[in-house]
């Protein structure tokens, strides 16, 4: 197999370690201040997809899947960020003939965007933290964060990677928090939308992993601590979580197949 690595840095290059392991061929591809990149050596092959911008490269559906053409690559894997969780990208794919390496377009369609994904937990059954998702209007979204009570979270709908998040801690901090948040999750997603929500103050970082099949199985892998993170990056993880009371422990295995299960997810 030929896997067309539609990203860049760090996880290019874990994405290329894991498929020669595996005896498959790998694509990298690469904007021109990559060029001299480790991943792009590292690949089996590598194409160019254009200059310094991410919205004509590592952001252009169009310039990724002519690279997949002109490779014959027979699948794509998204790493984290830029399209991976683009649904129409994971239907281009697929209607080039190719393999998508993820979840199918209506998981992450559903659980791409956080306004979508908070509103499937619930009805899913899962807890959620307080917040609001119903409006973008500026005054509504501050009137929900007066609510809340300050501090609270300003964090972009799309995307991750730490990026379009802001601390407010008073109302008159929240106008340019609003405006800077969105602002740097339009460049890096595409999407503007934003969520108020609760801050919560010395919390835990811990995450469920799930796989699913195509025949309506979930499982999950057990916990992992992410509590140590710079940025909203996880510098350490751990697993499985230490610490855990084992009522808090199962709560959140059930709420993650239950949520997972609730779209059919099929991935990892």
């Amino acid at each position: 197999m030929r896997i067309l690595i539609a990203n860049r840095g760090e996880i290019a290059r874990r994405v290329i370690r894991t498929a020669h392991r595996l005896g498959h061929e790998t694509v990298a591809v690469y904007a021109d201040p990559d060029r001299d990149a480790p991943f792009v050596a590292e690949a089996t092959s590598a194409v160019r997809l254009g200059p310094a911008d991410t919205a004509a490269t590592y952001r252009s559906v169009e310039r990724l899947l002519e690279a997949l053409a002109e490779t014959g690559a027979d699948a794509v894997h998204p790493g984290y960020g830029f399209l991976s969780e683009n649904a129409g990208f994971a239907r281009a794919v697929a209607e080039a003939g190719a393999t998508w390496i993820g979840p199918h377009p209506e998981a992450i369609e559903s659980m791409g965007s956080k306004i979508e994904a908070r509103r499937l937990a619930s009805a899913a059954g899962v807890p959620v933290i307080p917040g609001f998702d119903e409006s973008q209007d500026p005054a509504e979204l501050a009137a929900a964060a007066a609510e809340i009570g300050f501090p609270v979270l300003v964090k972009a709908s799309a995307g991750g990677g730490g990026k379009g998040i802001r601390i407010v801690h008073t109302v008159a901090e929240l106008p340019a928090a609003l405006a800077e948040a969105s602002a740097e999750a339009q460049r890096s997603f595409g999407d503007g939308a934003m969520i108020v929500e609760r801050y919560v103050q010395r919390p835990r970082h811990v995450e469920v992993q799930v796989v699913g099949d195509r025949h309506g199985t979930v499982v999950h892998l057990g916990t992992r601590e992410c509590s140590v993170q710079r940025r909203y990056q996880k510098l350490l993880e751990e697993a499985p979580a230490p610490n855990l009371a084992d009522a808090t422990r199962a709560g959140l295995h059930e709420s993650a197949v239950r949520l997972a299960s609730s779209i059919g997810y099929d991935s990892a």
